[in-house]
């Protein structure tokens, strides 16, 4: 399903949600923004700014890109061997859905520290 035209997330609000999150910064690699906690990164930008990459774990990703692979999709050769998933971003329905998604990243490397001090974070079935 394609979101609608005005409602159309772009490389603009992937970075403010992004950089929203606690201790998030922005920092340029391989030429493209990438948005890291820690020092890790969670999310990039593509180098069109039609897509992002998130950091997904290797289980999850080959379910969602087959289930949705008009959203979500694998950059063959690159992200074969990564927890990695990239997402379209004229897919996404609304800039809720975004900030999930990059709340999901983020709570895969952000230290137990981080973790702790923003349970409004959880994801699903997390205490």
């Amino acid at each position: 399903m394609t979101a609608r035209s005005d409602a159309t997330v772009t490389a603009a609000d992937v970075r403010s949600a992004a950089l929203s999150l606690p201790d998030t910064t922005e920092k340029l690699a391989w030429g493209q923004p990438t948005f890291r906690v820690a020092g890790k990164i969670f999310a990039s930008l593509g180098d069109d700014d039609t897509a992002m990459g998130v950091k997904c774990p290797k289980e999850d990703r080959v379910e969602l890109s087959a289930t949705e692979p008009g959203k979500f999709f694998l950059k063959e050769g690159h992200d074969d061997h990564y927890a990695w998933l990239r997402v379209r971003l004229a897919a996404l329905e609304d800039a809720g859905e975004l900030a999930a998604i990059l709340a999901d990243a983020w709570r895969q490397v952000a230290p137990r520290r981080l973790l702790a001090a923003h349970p409004e974070l959880e994801g699903p079935g997390e205490e």
